[in-house]
C-alpha cells in the first residue's frame, strides 16, 4: 500500500494477489508456488520401503518389511499368519517312519525303531519328560540289538518338535556324513525314535554301549524356518547327562548350514571328542579356524 493513501497501491511492491487464471493464488513474495491449471499436487505413496530392502536377499528372516503409516503393508501381515501356520503345523505333522527308514536302509545302514513315553502328540507337548525316557517296549526290545563289540557313533534320529525337518534332511545329511567318517570307526545301526526330545539319545547310547551319540533332531519351528534340523553330539551317554556336557549344531538344511558343512562338523567334533574324552563346553568347534590356518601353511 502507498502509505501516503492506504487505498492507492504502492507501484514499486509487486502485488501479493495475481490476476487471471491464478487470481486466488497467493504469492507471497515466493514463498508459496501456486500450481498450474492442470497440475496435480505431489502425494506420497501409502507404503512406504525400508531402506533395509537391499539386505533382504540375503537373508529369509523377516527384515525390510516396510510400513502403511505406522502400521505393516498387508502383504506382510499376511505372510506372518503363513508363516505362523506352517510352524504351527510343523509341530504337529506326524513322522512318516516308514518312509524316513526306506531312505535310511538305502543308503546301506540297517536301523531300529524305539518309541519315548510319550504315546501321543498331545502327551509329548504336555510333557517333556516323558520324551526323554524310553518307553516300556523299548527298553526291552533294544538290549537285544546291541552289538558285542563296542561302537564308536551311534546315530539317533528323533522327529523332535518339526518332523518336517526329519522327514526333508534326515537322509540326505546322512548320506554327507558317510562320506566324513573315518573308516577305522564302527558305526551303530541309525536308531528311529517317535516322539523324541534330545535327552532320549542318552539312554539309547547308554543301553546300546555306544562311546559317542548323536542325535538328528527336528528343532523348534521359527516363522522363517519351519523345517530346521538340529545335531547334538554327546560323549559316553548316559541318563542324567545336562545340555551343556553336549556340542550343538543347529539350523541344518539347504537355507541355512548346508549338509555337506553341517556332516563336516559334526566330524570334527566327534574325532576330538574322541581324543579329548568330552563334548559340552569344554569344546570348541574350531573346524574352520583350523581350515583356514591349514591353507595357509
Amino acid at each position: 500500500m502507498n502509505p501516503k493513501n492506504p487505498v492507492e497501491p504502492n507501484p514499486s511492491q509487486p502485488p501479493l494477489i495475481r490476476g487471471g487464471a491464478d487470481s486466488a493464488l497467493p504469492l507471497i513474495r515466493g514463498c508459496w508456488r501456486g500450481f498450474e491449471p492442470n497440475e496435480q499436487p505431489a502425494t506420497k505413496p501409502l507404503s512406504t520401503l525400508d531402506p533395509w530392502q537391499e539386505l533382504k536377499r540375503f537373508t529369509s528372516a523377516r527384515i525390510a518389511l516396510g510400513r502403511v503409516g505406522s502400521s505393516l503393508p498387508t502383504r506382510e501381515v499376511l505372510d506372518f499368519g503363513i508363516a505362523h501356520a506352517m510352524a504351527r503345523d510343523a509341530v504337529h505333522l506326524p513322522l512318516d517312519a516308514d518312509a524316513l527308514e526306506a531312505g535310511i536302509q538305502s543308503l546301506g545302514f540297517t536301523t531300529l525303531r524305539v518309541h519315548s513315553k510319550a504315546q501321543n502328540r498331545q502327551t509329548y507337548l504336555l510333557r517333556p519328560d516323558f520324551g526323554r525316557s524310553l518307553d516300556d517296549e523299548s527298553k526291552q526290545h533294544l538290549p537285544t540289538r546291541k552289538s558285542s563289540a563296542s561302537i564308536d557313533l551311534l546315530f539317533v534320529i528323533g522327529d523332535g518338535l518339526s518332523a518336517l525337518a526329519i522327514q526333508r534332511h534326515a537322509a540326505p545329511l546322512l548320506a554327507e556324513i558317510q562320506n566324513c567318517i573315518p573308516a577305522a570307526w564302527k558305526v551303530g545301526p541309525v536308531v528311529i525314535a517317535e516322539q523324541a526330545r534330545v535327552a532320549l539319545a542318552d539312554e539309547i547310547g547308554e543301553i546300546m554301549g555306544a562311546h559317542m551319540v548323536a542325535i538328528l533332531i527336528g528343532e523348534r519351528p521359527g516363522l522363517s524356518s519351519p523345517d530346521s534340523l538340529g545335531i547334538y553330539l554327546t560323549y559316553a551317554p548316559r541318563v542324567g547327562r545336562i545340555d551343556a556336557e553336549r556340542n550343538c549344531i543347529s539350523n541344518v538344511r539347504p537355507q541355512g548350514l548346508h549338509y555337506a558343512a553341517a556332516a563336516k562338523k559334526l566330524v570334527w567334533l566327534a574325532q576330538e571328542a574322541m581324543e579329548l574324552k568330552l563334548t559340552g563346553v569344554a569344546l570348541n568347534d574350531e573346524s574352520e579356524v583350523r581350515e583356514v590356518l591349514a591353507n595357509n601353511t
